[in-house]
Parts: C-alpha cells; sequence; structure tokens
C-alpha cells in the first residue's frame, strides 16, 4: 500500500510541477479571463477603464468564459489597454469570428487586420486558417517593426510601428472571440 501511495505521490508532484512550468512561460497575461480590468476606451484624451466590469459601457466588449467577446453593434469601437508598450515584445493570442466578422488588433498604434480572412480579407489565401475554429496570431516587435502570423503564415513582414503604444482590440462587424492574450517583454 505505501508504494502505491508513493506512485500517487509522485504522480501528482510531477503533474503540479509540469503546470508550473508551463505557466511559467515568461509571458504574462493581459486580460484576466474574469472582467475588463486594464482595458479601457480612450477618447479625446480621455480614458474609460472598465476595472472589475465583465462588459464595456457600450456593450460592445464582453469578458465571458475566459474570452473578450467583441458583441455586434453600430459604429466602431476600440477597446485599448491601460499600459503602453514601449519595449520589444512578442504578443500570442487566440481569436475566432463569425462568418464575414471584421475586427482588428491595434499594435502601439497601427492596425492589423483580424477578421474571418477567407471571406473578408485581405489574407484570403491563408491555407492554415481555420474558418469559425479558433486561430493563433503571433506578433513580434523589434524596434519600429513587427512581424505578424496566423498559424504560422504571415500576416505582415515588417508592419512599421511607433515608439510605444498600447495594445487594442477593434469592434466593427459581426462577433468576434479573443482568448489566452499574453505578452513577454524580448531582450
Amino acid at each position: 500500500m505505501s508504494a502505491l501511495r508513493i506512485l500517487i505521490a509522485a504522480a501528482i508532484c510531477g503533474a503540479a510541477a509540469g503546470a508550473e512550468a508551463a505557466q511559467d512561460d515568461g509571458f504574462t497575461p493581459l486580460f484576466n479571463g474574469k472582467d475588463l480590468s486594464g482595458w479601457g476606451y480612450k477618447k479625446d484624451g480621455k480614458v474609460e477603464t472598465f476595472d472589475g466590469k465583465a462588459e464595456a459601457s457600450d456593450g460592445r466588449y464582453t469578458a465571458k468564459d475566459d474570452m473578450i467577446v467583441v458583441n455586434p453593434g453600430k459604429g466602431i469601437a476600440q477597446l485599448w489597454t491601460a499600459k503602453e508598450f514601449p519595449k520589444d515584445f512578442e504578443l500570442r493570442l487566440e481569436f475566432r469570428a463569425a462568418v464575414n466578422a471584421d475586427s482588428g488588433l491595434f499594435v502601439r498604434k497601427p492596425q492589423l487586420q483580424v477578421r474571418d480572412y477567407l471571406v473578408a480579407g485581405p489574407y484570403k489565401k491563408l491555407e492554415k486558417y481555420k474558418p469559425q475554429d479558433w486561430n493563433e496570431i503571433i506578433v513580434v516587435v523589434k524596434g519600429q517593426t513587427a512581424h505578424c502570423t496566423c498559424n504560422g503564415e504571415v500576416l505582415e513582414a515588417a508592419l512599421k510601428l511607433p515608439e510605444t503604444g498600447g495594445i487594442g482590440l477593434e469592434a466593427d462587424r459581426g462577433q468576434m472571440e479573443y482568448r489566452n492574450i499574453r505578452l513577454k517583454e524580448l531582450n
């Protein structure tokens, strides 16, 4: 019996160590999975923050089930991180687009289109894009240039950026879901 207990204890410790190692990859979550803390609207030099709130004031963005959900609505809305990022970094996130959905990812200010690419473009020739399923975008920023991929395929090889700025998500057309939004500063 004691050998069985030792084996079970070793398995539990090993699983816990593996989970800890997976979380210790140097990435910092930009979204806590529960509410829109650290995010807000920027307009006319003012910031409307949504700390502790599960929904933006106009309902265009909702924190739900570990996702930021971009809800359909009128006009364009932009949700920004309160923090700016002047150093080199790698940003990773996953997104799922409804049919013909149109959103965007702002990197320090310039926009990378995030859409149901095969229908809404502009990257209609992607071979690894999965319609209405989870896709991963990776943005590597070095200096004032970003290299952007979707599921390993290049979207923008050299997107020009300012020296600093936040990360933003656009609400334009249709529903978009974002999860696992995380950033790691590079040396």
